[in-house]
């Protein structure tokens, strides 16, 4: 074998100095340009020295690791999902469902998507043409803002809002505008909603229920949405992963409603129904042409995933009423729990009708900043919150400073021991 042989002049140790000293120069010096930039920028990611900073969550929990906190800061369930569900994902995997499925999604799941949206909310899909099973919610909505904008365009959501949306209307090239959302209901101004959508608009993204607010629209803002979007000619997008976690009020897909069919895309996912977020198992539905569309971004995204848990979804899917309604009876427990608790700490709290969330207003407890009071939370109490400001635009965050954001997705048990925690609140 014939030994690899530095340039003639230089030795082997001496080409590892100079190839360790641009390496060097390289760490410091290269600036990376591209759309990160735009998408840092949106999700409220970008430092004031154009640096992406640590996002709260992962603050949060990491605070929660070191500190040993209980961490109701994420939105995720701390117990597994329906029994049937699992048992079927383990006979998929052992019936060798493990490579890649179609593009659009397994049949079974398709058609189990279809039975489901006809069985709840009387809407008649074709599952071949008119659903698209994807990544998590999350995967659905950047596929879809990807698809259907052109840089310049704006999107208008509500504020506050998740923070993918920003990001990927950043990624877009899109311009993001936002309707807030005030508590204590979290309810949108009319006015100003009909003053933020113009015919500049393609998009408005409806989050309903509302992460974090916990809000649940009403009929005729729904209906005020749709008259707009036929106005100024944009499609609607809505994201209804806590579709079935509603306490009282009815959760109403805007797809139902008069004129809106044509020009909405349904988005919604198997993770909170289930209690199963890290399947990710997403999927929307909306009029073939946009559905195909919207494959023409997601395909090279993740192309296709979770080929074993597609039909376990599907199974849980066609699990019975009784199921769905035990859920959101379990979860409103939950969440009146948790709200007592907080309440007997000295917050001032917004009553969600929906999702996993509840929003505390430390101004009582002489806090105006919500993200120190979350920094400070695992030693005053052993508790992991996050701030409302995590979910705004840096232009309104100080609108929104007092407020934290609790997850009540939780055990009963670990829920007791939070709120006797939260209590050494009240004595400082």
């Amino acid at each position: 074998m014939i030994e690899p042989r530095p340039c003639r002049g230089d030795s082997l140790e001496t080409m590892q100095d100079s190839t360790q000293r641009r390496q060097a120069q390289a760490r410091h010096t290269v600036p990376i340009s591209g759309a990160w930039r735009r998408t840092a920028r949106g999700a409220g990611l970008l430092d004031d020295d154009g640096n992406v900073a640590a996002s709260i969550f992962a603050e949060m929990s990491a605070l929660a690791v070191r500190t040993h906190a209980i961490n109701l800061g994420q939105g995720f369930p701390d117990e597994d999902g329906p029994a049937e569900v699992l048992e079927a994902a383990h006979q998929a995997i052992s019936a060798g469902v493990n490579q890649y499925p179609p593009g659009r999604g397994m049949p079974v799941l398709l058609e189990a998507i279809a039975r489901h949206q006809q069985r709840f909310y009387g809407l008649t899909l074709d599952p071949e043409t008119e659903i698209l099973v994807t990544a998590g919610a999350t995967e659905a909505l950047a596929a879809t803002i990807l698809a259907l904008i052109e840089p310049g365009d704006e999107v208008v959501t509500f504020e506050p809002f998740y923070d993918a949306y920003g990001g990927v209307i950043g990624l877009g090239g899109g311009i993001h505008r936002t309707v807030p959302l005030r508590a204590p209901d979290f309810q949108p101004d009319l006015d100003a909603l009909c003053a933020a959508v113009t015919d500049r608009t393609r998009l408005i993204i409806v989050n309903d229920p509302h992460n974090p607010t916990g809000a649940v629209f009403p009929r005729h803002t729904l209906e005020l949405i749709v008259e707009l979007a036929h106005r100024h000619d944009a499609i609607i997008v809505t994201d209804e992963v806590y579709e079935h976690l509603t306490f009282g009020a009815p959760h109403i897909p805007i797809a139902t409603l008069p004129g809106a069919w044509e020009r909405t895309v349904t988005i919604s996912s198997g993770g909170k129904t289930f209690s199963l977020t890290g399947w990710k198992v997403g999927w929307l539905s909306a009029p073939a042409a946009i559905v195909t569309a919207i494959l023409a971004v997601k395909q090279f995204l993740t192309y296709v995933n979770g080929a074993p848990f597609q039909p376990a979804i599907a199974v849980g899917l066609d699990l019975p009423d009784s199921y769905f309604s035990s859920i959101a009876t379990v979860m409103k427990g939950k969440r009146d729990l948790l709200a007592a608790g907080l309440r007997a700490a000295g917050f001032a709290i917004s009553v969600p009708q929906g999702s996993y969330f509840i929003v505390a207003d430390a101004t009582p407890l002489g806090f105006s900043d919500g993200a120190e009071l979350c920094r400070r939370l695992p030693a005053l109490t052993g508790i992991v919150a996050v701030p409302i400001q995590a979910f705004c635009s840096r232009a309104n965050r100080a609108e929104y400073a007092p407020l934290v954001r609790f997850a009540y997705c939780k055990k009963v048990e670990l829920l007791e021991q939070a709120s006797a925690q939260l209590a050494a609140l009240s004595s400082r």
